[in-house]
């Protein structure tokens, strides 16, 4: 790979004759590269000419990589500058949280038109908000008003069938295993045309807060 005028600037750079290697953090972004396709250093070494101890270095920000050693780099891993000299990426950290809830144990909250069971209420804090629903309701005319909140939402019907009303469309038939996914601030209502009340799952975005 023949490095240009342009590219060859930037591995000045980039070799430490100014002050751009450290905000760079190019060791820890060269660990990255070789962790994401499974190299060891030694794969590293054979690909690229350069010695083990000296990747070494590089990665633990020990010495700053030469124009030459770049070069290698970015010839012997098959990428182009600007994916070496681009920042890590933040590494996100699980706390491994887990809510389990037990069939019928969720949290009950009847409504007029729905039987809601709240899922996974101990856990704080969810990006989510699961429930499963009853749907009472048999007419559009029991609601007094649309249904809406903030956020989106998805919906599948577990058991039986059901009419969905929505503000901007025309009336959707679901039946068992039918889904959809919706603006759940646009006015809707669910009503039961099965013989049983039909049976829902939904999974709600939760209100942000400012």
């Amino acid at each position: 790979m023949t490095a240009t005028k342009d590219q060859e600037a930037a591995l000045r750079i980039a070799s430490g004759r100014k002050p751009f290697v450290e905000p760079l953090r190019l060791g820890e972004r060269l660990k990255e590269i070789r962790l994401a396709n499974q190299w060891t250093l030694g794969d590293v070494s054979e690909r690229t000419g350069l010695a083990r101890s000296t990747l070494s270095k590089i990665e633990n920000d020990q010495i700053s990589p030469t124009f030459s050693a770049v070069q290698k780099l970015i010839s012997g891993l098959d990428i182009d500058l600007p994916q070496l000299l681009s920042q890590p990426r933040p590494q996100s950290r699980t706390m491994g949280r887990r809510d389990l809830t037990r069939r019928g144990e969720g949290q009950q909250h009847p409504t007029p038109t729905y039987e809601h069971e709240l899922l996974s209420c101990e856990m704080a804090q969810k990006r989510m908000i699961p429930f499963k629903t009853i749907v009472r309701a048999r007419s559009f005319e029991e609601f007094c008003q649309w249904v809406r909140h903030d956020g989106e939402e998805f919906l599948m019907v577990l058991e039986g069938e059901i009419q969905l009303f929505s503000e901007f469309y025309e009336p959707l038939h679901l039946a068992k295993g039918d889904s959809i996914y919706f603006d759940s601030d646009m006015g809707h209502a669910l009503v039961s045309v099965s013989e049983e009340d039909a049976v829902v799952l939904s999974v709600c975005t939760p209100r942000e807060t400012q």
